[in-house]
């Protein structure tokens, strides 16, 4: 549905901060899911444990905000520029459920709740396998910067 090439001319991001490699489905306006392949390369592994590689929760839910922002920006029919930033505004309900290792792929899904005064508010779940990993809401908005 959508490459890294395509990814890249929508999100700001890049490496090591780029966390989606891929857009498996997008409902526009609804619902996308999209897909992070963790490797042993990232860079956070080695301090996030040297004994025990473990992908930091934060960055899954920052990997689940840069696919919200990719349904926005697609509802919104916009491709951001250099004056255009995306926020985080928050983050509800977040959990952990199990951890997710190097040769994981972290498949996320994220669903538009509600839009309102420029906010926008999705529900989200990560999955590895078919097992839950992670699951929040999160609320973001964008803002155009001088």
């Amino acid at each position: 549905m959508m490459d890294i090439h395509q990814i890249l001319k929508q999100l700001p991001h890049r490496f090591p901060f780029l966390l989606v490699d891929r857009v498996l489905e997008l409902d526009k306006g609804k619902r996308i899911k999209a897909l992070k392949n963790v490797t042993i390369n990232e860079p956070f592994f080695t301090g996030h444990f040297p004994h025990r590689p473990v992908m930091p929760g934060v960055l899954m839910l920052e990997a689940m905000a840069q696919v919200a922002a990719l349904l926005a920006f697609d509802m919104q029919g916009v491709t951001p520029d250099d004056k255009t930033v995306y926020y985080f505004a928050g983050i509800d309900g977040a959990r952990f459920k199990r951890p997710v290792e190097p040769g994981d792929q972290l498949i996320m899904e994220l669903t538009l709740d509600r839009l309102k005064a420029g906010v926008f508010k999705f529900k989200g779940t990560a999955h590895v396998e078919g097992n839950m990993v992670c699951e929040a809401e999160l609320m973001c908005t964008m803002r155009t910067i001088a």
